[in-house]
């Protein structure tokens, strides 16, 4: 069963949308612009065959699952993505979990698009969880969601510095640094990942005085007030 097939409802086209473009923006990877227009395109570029959402899709559509590319992760996969966001970016005192503002689901959008960025990550990401949870089954004998945080973290702590990481860690590593720049960067796109690092967007003042008074002074003029 494929996780488009689950009964949690898929993330509006919108919502998907303005998180690729934070997202690609925070990764400095190629933007919109670059994304193949066609079908053609996109096979020409050796990415996988599908239609995507070109170079001007339209956000006021509303859009199936399967438009544009069916999602990736198997049930399985969506389990280990989810409890590996959760250990990068716990509910804390600075914002919610990485599940709770469906990290793990954008996620697997990404991976899913038809995209040469988007597939060479997919190319991480995919084995990546696969070794995640073979490293979980080597050591405690359960899958990764299963295991306890101090097990979990036990794994993650060999894998979270890719330059630290001893050389039977270096894939875990390699994946471990892709799949948390864009759990970040989904995270820190969001209005509750705002909050976490204080951005407040632009708010309109409800009142302003104008410059402060020794500001005026230094420069030698006289606030005139209408």
């Amino acid at each position: 069963m494929n996780a488009s097939e689950d009964s949690s409802p898929r993330i509006p086209r919108r919502t998907v949308l303005k998180w690729f473009a934070a997202t690609t923006a925070a990764l400095n990877t190629p933007g919109f612009s670059n994304f193949p227009a066609d079908a053609a395109a996109a096979e020409a570029s050796g990415v996988a065959a599908a239609t995507g959402y070109g170079t001007d899709p339209k956000v006021n559509q509303i859009y199936n699952p399967g438009d544009f590319w069916p999602l990736t992760f198997t049930p399985e996969q969506k389990k280990t993505a989810t409890a590996l966001a959760d250990v990068i970016l716990p509910a804390d005192d600075f914002g919610p979990a990485a599940s709770s503002l469906r990290v793990p689901d954008f996620i697997d959008e990404w991976v899913s698009a038809p995209y040469g960025s988007q597939q060479n990550d997919a190319k991480v990401v995919i084995p990546g969880l696969k070794w995640i949870e073979d490293e979980a089954q080597k050591r405690f004998s359960k899958g990764f969601a299963d295991l306890t945080p101090e097990e979990q973290t036990a794994i993650c702590d060999d894998i979270c510095w890719p330059r630290n990481a001893k050389p039977e860690f270096k894939e875990g590593a390699r994946f471990f640094d892709k799949f948390r720049q864009i759990a970040a960067g989904a995270y820190y796109s969001t209005p509750e990942g705002w909050k976490a690092i204080g951005y407040v967007g632009n708010l309109p003042l409800v009142q302003f005085d104008g410059p402060p008074q020794e500001v005026l002074d230094r420069l030698g003029v006289t606030q005139t007030v209408a």
